[in-house]
């Protein structure tokens, strides 16, 4: 790869397929979720469970967009790092 904004135009870094760090505290957490997910989902009738499952995708999507927001507002500050950085180079 010739250069990080041509990896990126070329899509061969996609920002949304990082690779997560060891978390421990992630992985207790994700695991405490699908214990009470597993619990839930026995204790509800079918069409409860089907309703329970949309309301996941819908966090899901939700924590999507999130995280979409989130990346660009951190793009944005640091490009408005850069160029406060640049400027004072100029000078």
């Amino acid at each position: 790869m010739r250069s990080f904004l041509e990896g990126l135009y070329q899509c061969k870094i996609l920002p949304c397929e990082r690779k997560r760090s060891q978390n421990a505290e992630r992985d207790e957490i994700i695991h405490q979720i699908e214990g009470e997910n597993s619990y839930f989902m026995n204790k509800m009738s079918l069409d409860d469970c089907r309703r329970f499952q949309e309301m996941e995708g819908l966090y899901s999507h939700l924590s999507m967009i999130e995280q979409s927001d989130s990346f660009a507002y951190g793009f944005r500050l640091a490009v408005m790092l850069m160029h406060e950085v640049y400027a004072d180079i100029k000078e």
